[in-house]
């Protein structure tokens, strides 16, 4: 196993760093060694890699917190392998259909929609380079709830059956079926 370097270190912050000093400092430490500023440099590109993984590792407080309290060792279920999860996440995603809708990893960022914008241009244009700015609108929190669905002084709750997973897990024989909360 190789050593890496401490999180905090890579970044450069002290660990009570809040979450913009951390986000500043890896936007440094980006611009400073992206590869595309630095073509042909191993090193910078490493340093890049490393402090993208310290980041990602930081700026999420779940992960944030096993780090502070296990190191790397807690980033790799602590130690042993992989996470017991990590380990069949990829067997719903195959047999999802077949058995009720499987179920997506909660590790991996579900990717949103892609945005298109026809633009018609003339040859000249096209020929010349030209350059138009766009106005995207932006996807906004709900000024009642939000952004959490919930009306107006309600409290939130987690599924009983489920555990607020919207998968419930069934045992028959030596199989382990998975399928959505009929609750929730």
């Amino acid at each position: 196993m190789t050593d890496k370097r401490d999180f905090y270190e890579v970044l450069g912050v002290a660990k009570d760093a809040d979450a913009s000093t951390r986000k500043k400092a890896f936007r440094q430490l980006a611009l400073k060694y992206h590869p595309d500023r630095n073509p042909d440099d191993a090193d910078a590109e490493e340093r890049f890699k490393e402090a993208a993984e310290a980041y990602e590792v930081l700026s999420d407080a779940d992960k944030r917190a096993r780090y502070d309290r296990f190191g790397h060792a807690g980033l790799s279920g602590m130690g042993a392998g992989p996470a017991p999860e990590d380990i069949f996440s990829h067997f719903g995603d195959i047999f999802g259909d077949l058995f009720g809708g499987g179920r997506r990893s909660r590790n991996r960022a579900t990717r949103g929609s892609d945005l298109r914008y026809d633009l018609e241009i003339s040859l000249e244009e096209a020929a010349a380079g030209a350059q138009h700015e766009l106005v995207i609108p932006r996807v906004q929190a709900c000024e009642v709830c939000e952004g959490r669905g919930l009306k107006p002084g309600a409290s939130a709750s987690t599924c009983t059956q489920c555990g607020g997973r919207g998968q419930v897990s069934r045992q028959q024989g030596p199989f382990m079926f998975s399928m959505t909360c009929s609750r929730c």
